[in-house]
């Protein structure tokens, strides 16, 4: 039976199959439209910031199946930000170093070096990070010299001989980036070390994107990676 409905790949002409997916005539390429539905309303989840855990609960779906939706969604993110910086790299106007630290820990002297480190540029309107390595490896190599100083003044001297900037005002596109990724990074309550530059590639995407922008690219990234 012929459907109304174009291919998501090609946008010809679809036919259903017994097994309720459907074949396209021209790439002959089969889905599930129940499945496509499925991932559409977790893409639409994911743009609306909603928990993976809200909308596994709202959508009747499994969690972990959610959730490993949402890691692919920000992996996609991630390599669509790399594409667009590489085209337009040599726009860059500004750049900035920026140290992130959970609130709750930046009293703690010893704790300054799990901060994170990354490097944010600015191209046109747009924002693109660079996480730069753990700096762990300066409070070893302190520890391993006997460095007699304390780690905050140790920390604060490694920062004042490293530091990176090139920002034309104290207030600009980057800076807001910044309060951006503050509030976004906050409601995660914690994110691991290995994972923490997905999350802001997140931040990234969701800063340079409107929401229906957000939803088309990734919609269009998805069906691509299938």
């Amino acid at each position: 039976m012929k459907l109304e409905q174009r291919c998501i790949y090609c946008q010809s002409p679809l036919y259903s199959l017994a097994s309720g997916h459907v074949k396209c005539v021209t790439c002959k390429r089969k889905y599930s439209p129940n499945k496509l539905e499925r991932d559409e309303a977790v893409i639409d989840a994911f743009v609306e910031g909603e928990s993976a855990h809200g909308a596994a609960k709202r959508l009747v779906l499994n969690y972990q199946s959610v959730s490993t939706r949402y890691h692919l969604l920000r992996a996609l993110a991630a390599a669509h930000l790399e594409h667009c910086y590489s085209e337009r790299r040599e726009e860059v106007a500004e750049f900035e170093e920026y140290l992130y630290l959970e609130a709750s820990r930046r009293s703690d002297p010893e704790a300054l070096f799990d901060a994170r480190n990354f490097i944010t540029f600015c191209y046109g309107a747009r924002i693109y990070n660079v996480l730069l390595p753990s700096l762990r490896r300066f409070g070893a190599q302190m520890m391993d010299d006997g460095a007699d100083a304390p780690y905050r003044e140790t920390f604060k001297s490694f920062m004042r001989n490293q530091h990176i900037a090139r920002l034309s005002s104290r207030e600009n596109r980057i800076t807001e980036f910044w309060a951006y990724f503050e509030r976004f990074i906050k409601r995660y309550k914690g994110v691991s070390e290995e994972q923490f530059g997905l999350y802001l590639k997140e931040a990234e995407f969701r800063f340079n994107y409107e929401r229906q922008v957000m939803r088309d690219t990734l919609r269009r990234l998805w069906i691509e990676h299938k």
